[in-house]
């Protein structure tokens, strides 16, 4: 599916004029989005932080060559690539269970996701494209209005969830014992998961750790849509931030395609498409295409590779720890017992003490 969307993206583009449009882009502001980007890294690693803070602590350090080698990795291999990350952090920070590492990404994706989308949906309430396109507006913004009712949707779900975990996960317990086809193994991995999202949910009904992970998350998407205004006027687009983040949501559709490479091919196409209704020509769109997932992602492969050289990484250790039976063994790490909820809520005080 990745080369054909691959061909699809570049079967009709004059590849002279897409590098023609690369080599004329202001590297000066090039190198300045790659820096924002970096920035959003440790932002990113700061919030992974505070959405592990109900279940575990860890320095931010581990956690910013965590995130750097995960997002390293998901643009080399795909979304297969996402295992990495929360198996590196386990592996620098023994404090920290496969299981709660694994849960807080999941947390981390649906904070993205809804960031995204939230922005992408009020930014249209004064979106005005530079094309006079009343119809394709218009159903632009019924998608992202769509959208928004989804996001909050899926939020109130998981609110409910937090709040009724304990009888939900209390009455799956023997519902999936009395299914003999389902193994002993999958049952206490699902539980075990369970009981870990409820406990990291903790951060969406308590409103200290909610306002901390939804500022750290305020911040990591404005600098990736700083750095990506950065790439956009790179290449003499007098855009601002609304066209920017107007864009951005386009990316993030093309981001959910699982292809090789970071959603390569998808995520070209997509962006492209939201340049193309700017009224951009598709060559150009084509190379800030390219150049936007480049800088998305350069910098994370980059540090990623140095943490390798300097041996912050154990390459043999992590390919095992990635593995098909490691990652299912992972979400086993913490036995389910009838009384598992009375000592959450000893580990959660024992937190805030």
């Amino acid at each position: 599916m990745a080369l054909a969307i691959i061909w699809w993206f570049g079967r009709k583009l004059d590849w002279s004029e897409v590098r023609h449009s690369v080599s004329h882009a202001n590297p000066y502001l090039l190198a300045l989005a790659v820096l924002m980007i970096s920035v959003a890294y440790v932002f990113r690693a700061a919030r992974w932080g505070a959405l592990l803070a109900p279940l575990a602590k860890a320095s931010l350090s581990n956690l910013f060559v965590a995130t750097t080698v995960g997002f390293g990795a998901v643009f080399l291999f795909g979304r297969a690539g996402e295992v990495v990350r929360p198996v590196v952090l386990p592996m620098r920070e023994p404090r920290v269970r496969p299981a709660a590492s694994f849960v807080t990404i999941m947390i981390e994706r649906i904070y993205d996701c809804i960031a995204v989308v939230v922005l992408f949906a009020v930014n249209l309430l004064w979106f005005r494209p530079p094309i006079n396109d009343a119809g394709s507006l218009l159903r632009i913004r019924v998608v992202g209005i769509g959208l928004l009712v989804v996001a909050a949707a899926g939020v109130f779900g998981l609110t409910q969830f937090r709040k009724r975990s304990e009888g939900a996960i209390a009455g799956l317990k023997p519902f999936l014992e009395r299914r003999r086809f389902v193994p002993a193994a999958v049952t206490k991995a699902v539980l075990s998961i369970l009981e870990q999202l409820a406990k990291a949910l903790r951060v969406l009904v308590d409103a200290r750790e909610l306002a901390v992970t939804v500022g750290w998350t305020a911040l990591v998407w404005f600098g990736i849509a700083f750095a990506n205004l950065l790439v956009l006027r790179a290449f003499g687009l007098p855009f601002g931030m609304t066209e920017t983040i107007f864009v951005l949501g386009w990316s993030l559709v093309g981001s959910l395609v699982p292809t090789p490479g970071g959603a390569a091919g998808a995520f070209h196409a997509a962006t492209a498409a939201g340049l193309l209704f700017l009224g951009v020509t598709k060559e150009t769109a084509a190379a800030i295409s390219i150049v936007m997932h480049l800088v998305d992602f350069g910098p994370a492969v980059i540090f990623g590779f140095l943490y390798f050289i300097r041996g912050d990484i154990n390459l043999s250790r992590l390919r095992s720890l990635t593995s098909a039976d490691a990652v299912e063994h992972a979400v086993e790490d913490e036995p389910i017992t009838d009384d598992v909820f009375g000592q959450a809520k000893l580990e959660t005080a024992a937190i805030r003490d």
